[in-house]
């Protein structure tokens, strides 16, 4: 028997299968690790298939030294989506492989967990004559007594109850009354306990939507794309779908953007499904995600819920693959390879005849529009859960509040609406998408702004420890007492950060409780679950954060929501801005009111005027995609064409700069002349946006492609462009997160 392996080496020079003999005693399977001999070292490799005959020369085929696992570790579909991926990332394979795996396991960093465990080998019935035959050994009395249900016991745990526990233990060992042997022991990520809830009664639009999907479980389907506003219990309708799927044998895949939705989802199907659930986020520790990995794989865990990485759980017999918040960017991955976690989802649905449900209270655009092409099934959820309101929303023009003498970050009617809700008891949110305290600190001199020695970014001050902190590279420094430049020392922070209005908070409101949520108070392990549960149990009047608290969270007590500067995503120099702020706006809007008593939100901005602020205030998607989607038609932006960048960075900006115009003299030249040229309508070779991160120089080709079948095989040959090698590095990105 012969094994086709690909080597775990990621160059294009070996992105091709090798083959070994397999050894009578090994027994291989496709898809298992294996550790085989390549050139004078040993590599580790992926069994793609076996096949009875050799190529070429028996004698020169080397065998496989061993396997690395007694199971596939990679399922038959997801090896078939990793050639799908090898095929649009233009990666070798391998690196496609990769993506299915913990990366633990690669090299055997991380091992299978085991702890001693003791038990009693006689019969039950016997137990009281064993603790009389002990004398006037008390130890071992107590010992048979804590095994007494005859139940395996951590040693640990009779550690705790015994010193010295070993001693009568052996004993009992050597007399045949007891064993000890080694047990694995799972590394839980969970956090907390949770008590199961009896069934919501659903409402009509639930159920509606439920009669199209759960029918949608027995045969393969389009995507559907659920448009609920927020508050309408989208999740009710995971749940109830899920539970559908686990009763025909199926599992299923939940999909959040960010860590800080996980928890509530967790804790939400943990109270339904128990142990049936696994978790797959960044936040977990090797060894957690090792085991979690392990319990889906070997069908433990039927149910997963986890950021991006865990549209590639090893989940048998897929049933239901759920993508919450789709329109969320952070579904894009920017490392290599690229991928996009909606588009697996759906090739993978695809593939394995599973149920894809795209979700959304704001659709991406592109979401929309396929539904409304008919590529997607839309169904929609108008309504909040028992009739409750939206929320009304106010527009404060800040403008005119400076007009007015107002210098302070809170509007008068923000003011005046906080010290309501506290006064009345009742929680508000206030959304800042700027972390830190001040977003710059400038000299008021000669105008100078501290900047990062590394990135081409101003610095950001932390108050807490009175720190310049760069956001990109995350470089140090302490706050200078005169300018750098002039040597002034009237240099202060500028703009407002989380920190800033959480000092101003304190200030005005000393008894309401603060909790600020933002990367720098969300470090630690389980910092997402402690803040969360510390502002439901009403530990604090005011949550303040970034982006992290304007989607899926569910307070029934916030009545109130600020967007304290709404502008922000606005600015960005990027074409999805609008549809960002839009989208952040809404989903923030939606926090309020989802109890009782109903909601408020009030917006600060200096362009009350825009489409997209005015959009979000009337909470009317329908209008607002109108409006942008005829924007892209005019501007030809996706989804009526492609992005595409060629990304150069070198040590120095020239360097960067001249492989970026040689690159585009490149494209101009091979593609001038063919017809693979009408699909380029717009090159440009410039600096990027942000010119240098973490000391690399940036320079980038800008290109706008028509989208046609045949700009595959242009796309194809951009890579293999970026492939080679050059003075800067080169990187392809396709539709990239960000243009900055």
């Amino acid at each position: 028997m012969y094994a086709e392996i690909i080597v775990d080496i990621a160059s294009e020079q070996v992105d091709r299968v090798f083959t070994y003999a397999v050894p009578d005693m090994l027994s291989l399977l496709p898809g298992m690790r294996v550790k085989v001999p390549f050139g004078p070292r040993e590599k580790e490799g992926f069994v793609i298939r076996l096949k009875e005959t050799a190529d070429y020369d028996e004698r020169k085929i080397k065998p496989v030294i061993a396997a690395l696992e007694d199971y596939p570790a990679l399922l038959p579909p997801l090896m078939e989506l990793a050639w799908e991926i090898r095929g649009k990332a233009h990666c070798p394979l391998c690196e496609a492989l990769r993506l299915m795996l913990p990366a633990e396991m690669r090299g055997g960093r991380i091992k299978v967990k085991t702890e001693e465990y003791a038990q009693l080998t006689i019969p039950i019935d016997q137990v009281e004559e064993a603790i009389q035959r002990q004398g006037r050994s008390s130890k071992r009395k107590l010992l048979i007594t804590l095994l007494s249900d005859g139940q395996p016991h951590p040693l640990e745990e009779l550690r705790a109850m015994i010193r010295d526990v070993r001693t009568p233990l052996n004993f009992l060992v050597e007399n045949e009354m007891a064993r000890v042997f080694e047990k694995e022991a799972l590394r839980s990520p969970y956090y907390g306990k949770i008590d199961a809830p009896p069934d919501p009664e659903l409402t009509i639009e639930q159920e509606e939507a439920l009669s199209e999907l759960i029918p949608a479980l027995a045969h393969t389907q389009k995507p559907f794309l659920l448009h609920g506003v927020t508050g309408s219990g989208k999740t009710e309708v995971y749940i109830r779908l899920v539970r559908e799927a686990l009763k025909g044998g199926k599992g299923a895949i939940i999909l959040v953007p960010e860590i800080v939705l996980t928890p509530q989802m967790i804790n939400w199907f943990r109270s339904r499904f128990g142990d049936a659930m696994a978790v797959l986020h960044s936040r977990l520790t090797p060894g957690e995600r090792f085991d979690e990995w392990r319990r889906i794989r070997f069908g433990d865990a039927r149910i997963v819920i986890g950021a991006r990485s865990a549209v590639f759980a090893p989940v048998e017999n897929l049933g239901v693959i759920i993508v919450d918040e789709e329109h969320e960017q952070t579904y894009l991955s920017d490392r290599f390879p690229q991928y996009d976690a909606r588009e697996i989802a759906a090739s993978r649905g695809k593939r394995e005849g599973a149920v894809v449900l795209l979700s959304s209270a704001t659709p991406s655009i592109y979401s929309y529009a396929m539904a409304r092409r008919g590529d997607y099934m839309l169904l929609e959820m108008p309504h909040r859960v028992l009739n409750r309101p939206l929320p009304s929303i106010h527009i404060v023009d800040m403008r005119e509040e400076l007009r007015l003498g107002n210098h302070g970050m809170f509007s008068g009617l923000l003011t005046e609406k906080l010290e309501d809700c506290i006064a009345k008891g009742q929680q508000a949110m206030l959304f800042i998408n700027r972390r830190g305290y001040a977003s710059s600190v400038n000299c008021r001199r000669c105008g100078e702004t501290i900047r990062c020695d590394r990135c081409d970014v101003s610095m950001t001050y932390h108050s807490v420890d009175q720190t310049l902190r760069c956001h990109y590279c995350g470089a140090v420094r302490p706050m200078p007492k005169a300018c750098p430049s002039c040597g002034s020392t009237y240099i202060r922070p500028m703009g407002t950060g989380t920190q800033k209005v959480e000092e101003e908070l304190n200030r005005r409101f000393p008894g309401a409780g603060v909790i600020r949520m933002d990367v720098d108070t969300t470090t630690g392990k389980n910092a997402h679950f402690e803040l969360v549960d510390r502002f439901r149990a009403g530990q604090a009047q005011i949550l303040l954060g970034t982006q992290m608290i304007a989607k899926g969270l569910d307070f029934p007590r916030v009545t109130l929501v600020g967007a304290v500067m709404a502008d922000l995503t606005l600015n960005f120099p990027d074409y999805r801005s609008p549809e960002r702020t839009f989208q952040l706006l809404v989903q923030v809007a939606g926090r309020a009111g989802r109890g009782e008593k109903p909601g408020e939100v009030v917006i600060q901005t200096y362009q009350p005027d825009h489409y997209a602020i005015a959009g979000a205030a009337t909470q009317d998607y329908r209008a607002y995609f109108d409006r942008e989607f005829q924007r892209r038609k005019t501007d030809l932006y996706p989804p009526f064409t492609m992005m595409a960048r060629f990304l150069c960075e070198a040590k120095e900006m020239e360097t960067a700069k001249a492989t970026a115009e040689m690159l585009k003299n490149r494209v101009i030249q091979e593609f001038g002349n063919t017809p693979l040229w009408k699909r380029i309508f717009f090159i440009r070779s410039d600096e990027a946006p942000i010119n240098r991160i973490q000391d690399r120089a940036r320079a980038h080709v800008l290109m706008k492609l028509l989208n046609h079948p045949d700009t595959d095989q242009l796309l194809a040959r951009l890579q293999e462009m970026a492939g080679e090698e050059y003075a800067a590095r080169v990187v392809l990105e396709i539709n990239p997160a960000s243009l900055a």
